[in-house]
């Protein structure tokens, strides 16, 4: 299927850390725990754009790290958005359910290299 979307690049998330499936797993298990998209959300809740676009960047630079493909561009998608000053609030809802579906993703990833 073409337009199937991939929440994580396992092939590639590998590569990055040399193929070490022990590693991998340990940093999917931090990405769990990882507040940075909290962060996100409070700082929209407090109405603090300036924290809002920092958090943004972290957790995009986060997916990228882990290969979490789509959360990946759809955190490319809201921090251009936020930096642009014209934030959908749609997108915020597409975030979360991307990075809810992601969760359940890592844990199936991790179930499978552990």
């Amino acid at each position: 299927m073409a337009d199937e979307v991939v929440l994580i690049n396992v092939e590639d998330g590998l590569k990055r850390v040399m193929n070490n499936a022990k590693l991998y797993v340990r940093l999917l298990g931090k990405f769990k725990d990882d507040l940075t998209y909290k962060g996100i959300e409070q700082a929209f809740a407090d109405g603090d754009m300036e924290k809002a676009k920092t958090a943004a960047h972290t957790f995009k630079g986060l997916t990228a790290n882990l290969s979490l493909s789509e959360l990946y561009k759809q955190s490319v998608e809201l921090e251009t958005q936020i930096k642009a000053g014209s934030l959908n609030q749609d997108q915020l809802a597409v975030v979360k359910d991307v990075y809810e579906k992601t969760l359940i993703e890592t844990d199936k990833v991790i179930a499978k290299y552990e």
